[in-house]
């Protein structure tokens, strides 16, 4: 990278996440039995949410990378780095529940910074095809004068 490019880089206020879910009606504990994996943020069925409504699905969340790369696909590796070698064991627990898995990109972009590359590479795409993952980008898009929410 260039000194140019790396000065407008690291200027960016831009920033993104991502994280490897499994959403559906299913055990969490179970998941993380089978995967030998401690996740980052569950619930169950029944579980109360803050709003005092009831979950009526579970979650179990894994691999979130908040290190911004303008190449994103870098940070969708590190999401799913944990889990390449259970890509059996994930499709076990998939054939076995009523779960789906997503593999969910949240890029934060200002208008006039330089825009990220959200374009997974084939190994993230192998991964994702392998284990019926799907690809989920929330983008929330500011505008640079005055760092306002624009709708799209």
């Amino acid at each position: 990278m260039n000194k140019e490019l790396l000065e407008v880089y690291m200027s960016t206020r831009n920033s993104c996440y991502t994280y490897f879910k499994i959403v559906g009606k299913f055990n969490p504990d179970d998941v993380s039995k089978i995967l030998n994996l401690t996740p980052e943020k569950t619930w169950k069925i029944g579980d109360l949410r803050r709003n005092g409504t009831r979950y009526d699905f579970a979650l179990w969340e894994i691999g979130k990378c908040t290190e911004y790369d303008v190449e994103v696909d870098n940070q969708m590796r590190k999401t799913i780095a944990l889990l390449q070698d259970k890509i059996q064991l994930l499709n076990q627990i998939r054939e076995e529940n009523d779960v789906i898995f997503v593999l969910e990109i949240v890029p934060s972009i200002y208008v006039g910074d330089m825009n990220p590359c959200l374009a997974p590479s084939l190994d993230v795409i192998d991964f994702c095809h392998a284990t019926r993952t799907e690809i989920d980008i929330d983008m929330y898009v500011y505008n640079s004068e005055d760092e306002g929410l624009v709708q799209i």
